[in-house]
């Protein structure tokens, strides 16, 4: 294999090369660029660990002069680093020269055998020391952007402020999102749990208390999609997580879907309190089902209605965007524009005074 430079493996390398990785008793093999190629020069072998031989690679190497070393990893033994040494004291030619070739040697000799790199400008940067810190370099996690580290951080704080690990019956409050934090009765926290260890089709109907913002739990009940939407109260503001194992998607699943239901009749004020704290009553959710462990998953989508009475296996299918070759035909409708199904209903912030 040839680079753009014209540069090509000896074969006296490629045996070289084999010969050093089938008999297991060379460290370090030292490559030049001679009379445009890539030939094997002086071996060493081990004489103890990599981090204690490393410090003697610099004994083959010359200040000025760019080399190859190939050196043999102790864990595993069958993997090897490649030392691409260019010293900025070398002549700019060779300093071109090698740093264009070096692709050309691990692919020529096998890419699978090299699992790590390191492009060195001095003997100081292959040193025992500098190969540690080179280790810790990619055991490190990536860097963040200022925005990640500021998302870090209100993470962390929220973790500090009471987090959202779930900690038994007590009443908690959330801290996540935007909106109002609601405390949790332990009969709604232990209607979620069932919910989550459960593998039927079943509602947990949820409902806010005004006067101390706590969660009640207004039903839960075993019940098919089909009456779903009576499940849900006619006039007043909800919260429903429908357990619903459907077999829709391709494989079937048991999705918890979660259901804000505001109709249009309900009081403003209680429109609009359960309007703000939807979003974080879902994440709540959402955290509870992790830290029981639930092998249901919460969609994607929640969804949201003025007239409960519309709530059906193909509404949810619509909502959902389960729609699709694999859905059937009695589900794959979707409402479209001029159809009878009527908009939800947002409540309507104060007017101005």
């Amino acid at each position: 294999m040839s680079a753009p430079t014209g540069i090509a493996v000896s074969p006296e390398l490629v045996s070289a090369f084999s010969a050093a990785v089938d008999s297991h008793g060379v460290r370090f093999l030292k490559i030049s660029i001679e009379n445009e190629s890539l030939v094997p020069g002086e071996t060493v072998a081990p004489s103890g660990t990599l981090q204690q031989d490393l410090d003697k690679l610099t004994d083959i190497l010359e200040d000025n002069v760019p080399a190859y070393v190939l050196v043999r990893l102790d864990d595993p033994p069958t993997e090897w680093l490649a030392v691409y040494y260019v010293p900025d004291s070398a002549k700019v030619r060779d300093k071109m020269l090698y740093a264009a070739t070096r692709n050309t040697l691990t692919k020529s000799l096998g890419s699978a055998h090299f699992t790590d790199n390191i492009f060195a400008t001095s003997k100081e940067d292959i040193s025992a020391e500098a190969y540690a810190k080179h280790k810790q370099h990619l055991a490190a996690p990536p860097p963040m952007s200022a925005r990640e580290k500021e998302m870090e951080e209100v993470k962390a704080a929220e973790r500090e402020a009471g987090g959202r690990n779930y900690e038994g019956s007590r009443a908690r409050q959330s801290h996540v999102g935007q909106g109002v934090g609601l405390k949790w009765s332990s009969e709604a926290e232990s209607a979620i749990k069932d919910l989550a260890e459960s593998d039927d089709s079943r509602v947990v109907v949820l409902s806010i208390d005004p006067a101390t913002e706590t969660l009640l739990l207004s039903s839960a009940q075993e019940i098919d999609v089909s009456s779903l939407g009576t499940a849900l109260p006619a006039s007043d503001p909800a919260y429903a997580f429908f357990a619903w194992p459907q077999s829709i998607t391709t494989p079937p699943r048991r999705e918890i879907v979660p259901i804000y239901s505001c109709p249009s009749s309900s009081p403003v004020r209680h429109r609009m309190l359960y309007s703000t704290a939807a979003l974080g009553t879902v994440r709540e959710v959402k955290a509870f089902l992790e830290s029981f462990g639930s092998t249901s998953t919460l969609a994607s989508r929640k969804i949201e209605t003025s007239d409960p009475s519309e709530l059906n296996e193909k509404y949810l299918v619509a909502e959902l965007g389960l729609t699709g070759s694999d859905a059937p035909a009695t589900a794959s409708i979707v409402p479209t524009q001029g159809s009878d199904r009527k908009p939800f209903a947002r409540p309507k912030g104060p007017g101005r005074r």
